[in-house]
């Protein structure tokens, strides 16, 4: 089985390998793989390490040498990068510290000032060696590595600056493995001056070098975590209910196994990122009737190189809580093309759908796919040369505490809108000559980077 590399930014890659770079992209990552082990551990009982569990995972090996048969000394095939020490410092403290492998960190202490151009060129260039050198040593454990993943944030420093660094390193140095990006927007009145800087200047390399972006914004975001806090009744007091099916059964993973958990500020947000990563690759990890591999969602929702940003909407939007599940499969298909459960802030049905993606788990049969395929085909409106653009996928493996789920991705005229404001922002201040203050050296880096994002 292929594997991916998280890269987490806080930034992550998969076996598909994972990155997380910065603040942000450590913390979805965090919880990806916290969700991703209770996942395995629920459907793999016994702890054997198989197949499904080696696409994100590595496991300890024995005095011998060899790879263990049994769930031990596991470890995340993930890379973390951030230029502060405080997020990072908190998950080597948290109870899943033994889930990352040291020697696939990079931390600084200052931070990136909230400036693209210091974690692009200062500290991109003072640890490019370093990185370098840990991705290729991530990479070499993968026995047939097949996509990377980065997870970060735009609107900071580190994120989209660095974020963008490593993207160009992966574009240089692995230039037929998969490149997903998993970006989140800021706010449009986030309260950083220099976020539209460093959004427009992050997008121009996610534009030219990415196979593929997953956007998500924390105006959307927001939305549903409050919408979920309402519907649930989480507000008071903030415990949530964990059920016997989503407590681990292995030792040493670091999973709790309470019955309650403390929430923090965000992370509902973080939840809905992390759930739709796990219907993501479910079918890279499960088997289905319909699998669908990761390089198949570029291979076919993507037309043309640079319209590779696709929008995504998820039903449930939580797997924690079973009175937010839809009471039919077709209401699940109904809401994954409403706006309330758009991880981005727009209304797909109201624009023009290049193709569009499926992907189910659970107990649906075929008879359900066809007929709300054919139910949305008369109420969405696709390209003239596309019309009928759908890409199935369907899991057999349920969701945690869930009959069903449904993950809809969709390349959308509608995505122009997520980046439009930080375009408006961006050429205020330019105009105002604010960019002498913030970023005085690298005016033909920005130039460029406006002049190719507004083109596209």
């Amino acid at each position: 089985m292929t594997q991916c590399v998280v890269v987490q930014g806080n930034f992550y890659y998969f076996r598909p390998f994972t990155r997380t770079v910065g603040q942000c992209g450590n913390q979805i990552g965090n919880r990806f793989w916290n969700l991703a082990l209770r996942e395995h551990s629920v459907v793999n009982e016994k702890g054997v390490y198989d197949s499904a569990l080696s696409t994100f995972f590595l496991n300890g090996a024995g005095d011998d040498g060899c790879y263990l048969p049994i769930v031990s000394g596991l470890k995340a095939r993930a890379v973390l990068v951030d230029m502060e020490e405080g997020v990072v410092g908190e998950l080597f403290k948290s109870s899943m510290k033994n889930l990352y492998d040291h020697r696939f960190l990079i931390t600084d202490v200052s931070g990136s000032g909230n400036n693209w151009a210091v974690g692009n060129y200062l500290y991109g260039n003072r640890y490019h060696e370093e990185l370098v050198e840990v991705i290729r040593k991530s990479a070499e454990l993968c026995d047939c590595l097949q996509c990377f993943f980065i997870i970060h944030s735009l609107g900071g420093g580190t994120g989209s600056g660095i974020g963008t660094h490593i993207l160009r390193i992966l574009a240089d140095e692995y230039p037929s493995v998969y490149r997903i990006m998993t970006a989140v927007f800021p706010s449009v009145d986030d309260d950083v001056i220099t976020s539209p800087y460093n959004t427009v200047l992050g997008l121009n390399s996610l534009t030219q070098l990415a196979d593929c972006v997953l956007p998500v914004d924390n105006s959307a975001l927001a939305g549903i975590a409050t919408r979920i806090k309402t519907v649930s009744k989480l507000d008071e007091p903030k415990t949530r209910n964990v059920s016997q099916n989503s407590k681990s059964t292995w030792s040493g993973t670091g999973l709790p196994v309470n019955s309650t958990k403390k929430s923090k500020p965000f992370d509902e947000m973080n939840n809905i990122v992390a759930t739709m990563l796990l219907h993501l690759t479910s079918s890279c990890r499960f088997e289905g009737t319909m699998n669908v591999d990761i390089n198949e969602i570029s291979m076919n929702l993507v037309p043309f190189p640079r319209l590779h940003y696709l929008t995504s909407a998820q039903s449930p939007l939580t797997t924690f809580d079973k009175t937010l599940a839809p009471r039919r499969i077709d209401q699940a298909f109904s809401d994954a093309f409403t706006r309330d459960f758009q991880l981005v802030s727009v209304d797909p049905c109201r624009h023009t759908f290049l193709a569009a993606a499926l992907l189910v788990r659970g107990a649906v049969t075929a008879s359900d796919l066809r007929r709300n395929i054919d139910r949305l085909q008369n109420r969405l409106r696709f390209v003239t040369w596309n019309r009928e653009g759908w890409k199935v996928g369907h899991c057999l493996v349920p969701p945690v505490d869930q009959p069903y789920s449904l993950l809809a991705l969709s390349n959308n005229t509608a995505v122009r809108h997520v980046s439009r404001p930080f375009w408006i922002d961006f050429k205020s201040c330019t105009n105002a000559k604010l960019t002498c203050i913030i970023i005085p050296v690298w005016m033909d880096s920005i130039s460029l980077s406006f002049e190719r994002v507004n083109k596209h």
